[in-house]
């Protein structure tokens, strides 16, 4: 029996995964299968992933790809200390390294306007993919990357892991499925990040050498090149993602749809802009509003990137109101109380840093969610053995990420859109219907499902 079939036959849970994972050289001893693994956007979290993954599971880095050669080489730098000096290949383009290495994982961590072309790619070549959320800047990139999963039977995991959060999957069990937090009403999801309202600034320049800024923009707009898309701040332009919606509403709306179970809303109705953070750069709203309709439930998310909420303890998250009380979540734990009530349940969030030390120095690490990731791995490799369907598949991500496009797209408008799942398209709106496929800068070609 190899790591993977013990944990998933004997149920332990993720603070004792630590020590199944010490097994891994006796594995490889015993000949189980090392997986060649290879990663497209070697900055922040594509490392985050990465090595999550390297840590729960039987595999060998052999290949990184980035268009910034000094990301890139940082990343084969990080991966050789961890894998005894063995060095992965660099590459600048993702269609050299798909084309040169037969890989049978992929980790896909780009910027969003690359992730449906990069995950396509890397599954019509016949590996399983992990893609960052959201999974697409469009509707129709969401629906194209369904349809390669189906097609070739690949095992797409995105990166939504409030479905592998410990503390969320106890509070999901015990307080939701057991009946105690009653039939829910209605659910609040935000994010108050952001600070204070000053705009966001900068002067454009030229691209430093190393840095491949015409392959970074790829298939989307070409705008002056700026120091902070370099970086994470790219986030702060449409053009390249869908703003605090797609960035962090995405996470916080499945899990809503996670914990309750819940498909498609009726209705999608979003009000927003530009309201405090005026005259910078940036062309994303900083405060919005989104109305998911469900009919006898509102999910209901807002932002703002200038303030903070008063309770501090969870600035990013979800109150979920039910008949007997509410249920507090967030990244960072849960606070359970009833009505009228002193009584309630909490719990936090899973720290494994004594089981995984090389966590308490890594740069850049959220350590509040990297047992979530390390779970969410793990039931990526769980779903490569039986080729089964994992937590946030593909599907489901798509949804969660259609969904937030669609709030974008009503707030664009200023009407409120019904999303007809059977034919994939908003109904009785032509113009809506229009916004689904961004268009593609040349050579690039959009996908289709």
């Amino acid at each position: 029996m190899n790591r993977r079939d013990f944990i998933k036959r004997s149920g332990l849970s993720a603070s004792f995964v630590g020590v199944a994972s010490q097994l891994q050289g006796q594995e490889n001893a015993n000949n189980a299968k090392t997986f060649k693994v290879g990663l497209i956007g070697t900055g922040w979290y594509g490392k985050v992933d990465l090595f999550r993954l390297m840590q729960v599971g039987d595999v060998e880095v052999v290949a990184l790809c980035d268009v910034d050669r000094d990301a890139l080489d940082d990343a084969i730098r990080r991966v050789a200390e961890r894998q005894n000096g063995k060095k992965p290949r660099g590459y600048a383009d993702y269609r050299e390294m798909l084309k040169e290495n037969k890989l049978d994982i992929v980790l896909v961590a780009t910027p969003d306007h690359w992730h449906a072309l990069a995950a396509i790619a890397a599954i019509e070549s016949g590996a399983d993919v992990y893609v960052q959320k959201p999974i697409g800047v469009d509707v129709e990139e969401c629906l194209a990357m369904v349809a390669a999963a189906r097609k070739h039977n690949a095992v797409v995991q995105v990166g939504l892991q409030r479905r592998s959060t410990p503390h969320l999957m106890t509070a999901k069990k015990e307080i939701i499925e057991s009946g105690e937090l009653g039939p829910v009403g209605q659910v609040d999801i935000f994010s108050y990040y952001g600070g204070p309202g000053a705009p966001f600034k900068q002067d454009p320049t030229d691209p430093p050498e190393g840095f491949d800024y015409e392959m970074w923009c790829g298939p989307a707009p070409k705008l002056p090149y700026y120091p902070c898309l370099r970086k994470r701040s790219w986030r702060q332009f449409m053009e390249y993602g869908n703003g605090t919606v797609g960035d962090m509403g995405v996470h916080m709306f499945d899990m809503a749809r996670w914990l309750l179970d819940l498909r498609y809303p009726k209705r999608i109705f979003s009000t927003g802009g530009q309201y405090i953070k005026k005259g910078g750069i940036s062309n994303i709203s900083d405060t919005q509003t989104i109305v998911f309709d469900y009919g006898e439930l509102e999910v209901v998310w807002n932002h703002r990137n200038w303030s903070e909420l008063p309770e501090r303890r969870h600035p990013w998250g979800g109150y979920f109101y039910g008949q007997n009380g509410v249920l507090k979540a967030s990244v960072f734990g849960y606070d359970f109380h009833r009505y009228y009530s002193n009584e309630g349940k909490s719990g936090d969030w899973v720290n494994e840093s004594d089981q995984y030390p090389e966590d308490k120095t890594e740069d850049g690490i959220e350590l509040f969610c990297a047992s979530a990731i390390r779970e969410h791995m793990r039931d990526f490799l769980a779903r490569i053995d039986d080729r089964g369907r994992p937590r946030s598949d593909i599907e489901e991500g798509a949804i969660s990420t259609i969904c937030c496009i669609l709030g974008n797209i009503s707030m664009q408008l200023g009407r409120a859109l019904e999303w007809d799942e059977e034919t994939n398209s908003v109904k009785n709106d032509p113009e809506a219907n229009a916004l689904l496929a961004r268009e593609y800068r040349e050579p690039w070609r959009h996908p289709h499902p």
